[in-house]
């Protein structure tokens, strides 16, 4: 039994290892969404299929709850607040012209 609470705790850490953490990458001033996505995004978002960069749900598929979730980060994903103003719009714009609502 305390072999599997020790699993189990284990595992419950592992899941949380991005929360509450920080990004402090700052993309160029010329980056576009494609290249922050490359660079900040892809190392846990793996492009799907083709031009498919993420699969996103009906309340994530707009600027601002994209924007929020870059900034703020969640659970699992860090925060990235240098990604910001024109540089957030760019990867918000590739994030909705290149992924799938579902």
């Amino acid at each position: 039994m305390k072999k599997l609470r020790v699993v189990l705790t284990f595992f419950a850490a592992a899941a949380l290892v991005g929360c509450g953490s920080s990004n402090d990458y700052t993309p160029p001033a010329d980056a576009s969404g494609e290249r922050i996505f490359s660079t900040a995004c892809s190392e846990c978002h793996k492009p799907l299929k083709g031009d498919v960069a993420m699969i996103l749900s009906e309340n994530m598929a707009n600027k601002d709850a994209l924007k929020n979730k870059v900034k703020n980060g969640s659970m699992r994903m860090p925060a990235f607040p240098n990604i910001q103003g024109d540089a957030a719009d760019r990867l918000t714009d590739y994030l909705l012209e290149n992924s799938e609502v579902k």
